[in-house]
């Protein structure tokens, strides 16, 4: 009887350690003090909380997603108005396949902002940006212009 609790613990603390692990890894270079969330749990806790989710979509292999990367994570106004938001990042094969997450095209990396009942706003895109790639943020200044914007046109109330 006592090996098999020995055995329990161990298979318990393996698993707490997965769990920490896959929680920490969410944030994929975007800045571990953002809460980040997998696309199905931040989609369930947009809708309950009736929050807009920032989703970004990106690869590992894709140089100009290396290069957002730390000028993403180092931006304190980008982690100040992630509060506001549910957070979500997926790269490689977690890139969600239904036609609306590339509204103008396949490209990474993209930002997008939906809706807390899921709808992506097709309408909120890098002003500062190419016309070609309206959802491609090549810095942080672009990200937090289109953070406020997503804020004004999805928030009802006067926080900013």
């Amino acid at each position: 009887m006592m090996i098999y609790s020995h055995i329990s613990a161990a298979i318990l603390a393996v698993l707490v350690v997965l769990i920490h692990e896959t929680e920490a890894s969410l944030d994929r270079g975007f800045g571990e003090s953002i809460n980040w969330k997998t696309l199905d749990d931040g989609l369930k806790l947009s809708k309950e909380t009736d929050t807009p989710l920032m989703l970004i979509i990106h690869k590992t292999w894709c140089g100009a997603c290396k290069a957002l990367k730390p000028k993403f994570a180092d931006s304190s106004e980008i982690a100040q108005l992630s509060e506001k938001f549910v957070m979500v990042n997926v790269e490689d094969d977690e890139e969600p396949k239904d036609s609306k997450y590339s509204p103008d095209g396949g490209y990474i990396p993209r930002i997008l902002f939906l809706e807390p009942n899921g709808d992506v706003r097709d309408d909120i895109i890098n002003t500062a940006g190419n016309e070609k790639y309206k959802y491609y943020y090549p810095n942080a200044d672009h990200v937090v212009l289109a953070m406020k914007n997503a804020l004004k046109k999805l928030v009802l109330n006067d926080e900013l």
